[in-house]
């Protein structure tokens, strides 16, 4: 299943090319455009859930394109700008855009924002019940305990925080950066090692064989997530 439909739009080839192919491997449809003119075109016939807009755009300028679109749907907006366009991004950011990315960026970190914009400007899901319960393991998230086989597991308070964002989601995959923003409130910064950390961990508490982990299961490539 599709992550969400992207409109990928700059005047560079080998950017569109890039994000594209980082985009469609993290699960993402992908439409592109090279000016504003095919942005627009593309917008109307794709209706994207979200648009990575360069601001420095032949035809139609980046801002227009932006204003177009806000005039027809609120739809998710991401700037990608260069480091002497201070004005048009906060221009932009004024109008509502979403957030912006500066060039160069690792695409990466464009797959990493994208997807958090994408959560954010989604409806809330259901509130997840209070005490969690997957077989022998349960997680009372008001009192912060977990017990597992009716036995305390002694979690320190970002252990707990990351084992109870996971299990609210059964079966939903978190990237690293994700995890960082949700349980740290890091801004993802290329290092993820803090969560890799804390998983090592919590396998080490909860899993029956940490080396052959049934709970909290790494999505190669990607992040991880919990199997009930």
């Amino acid at each position: 299943m599709s992550e969400g439909r992207v409109l990928v739009v700059d005047d560079e080839p080998m950017v569109r090319e890039v994000l594209a192919r980082y985009l469609e491997k993290d699960g993402f449809a992908v439409d592109t455009a090279s000016d504003g003119t095919a942005a627009l075109e593309a917008f109307e016939a794709g209706r994207p859930d979200l648009v990575l807009l360069d601001l420095m755009l032949p035809r139609v300028d980046g801002l227009e394109v932006f204003r177009r679109i806000r005039a027809q749907a609120q739809t998710a907006v991401i700037m990608l700008t260069a480091k002497g366009e201070e004005t048009d991004r906060v221009v932009g950011l004024e109008l509502g855009a979403d957030d912006y990315i500066t060039k160069p960026f690792s695409p990466r970190e464009v797959v990493a924002r994208a997807r958090t914009v994408l959560r954010r400007s989604r409806p809330a899901a259901p509130a997840p019940p209070a005490i969690l319960r997957y077989g022998d393991l349960e997680i009372d998230r008001p009192r912060r305990e977990v017990r597992q086989a009716g036995r305390p597991v002694k979690l320190t308070r970002k252990e707990f925080d990351l084992l109870a964002l996971l299990a609210s989601r059964p079966g939903v995959t978190f990237t690293r950066s994700e995890l960082l923003e949700e349980v740290w409130d890091f801004a993802w910064d290329g290092d993820t090692s803090t969560v890799t950390v804390h998983i090592r961990r919590l396998r080490e508490k909860i899993e029956v064989d940490p080396s052959e982990p049934r709970r909290l299961i790494t999505v190669w490539g990607v992040g991880y997530r919990f199997d009930p």
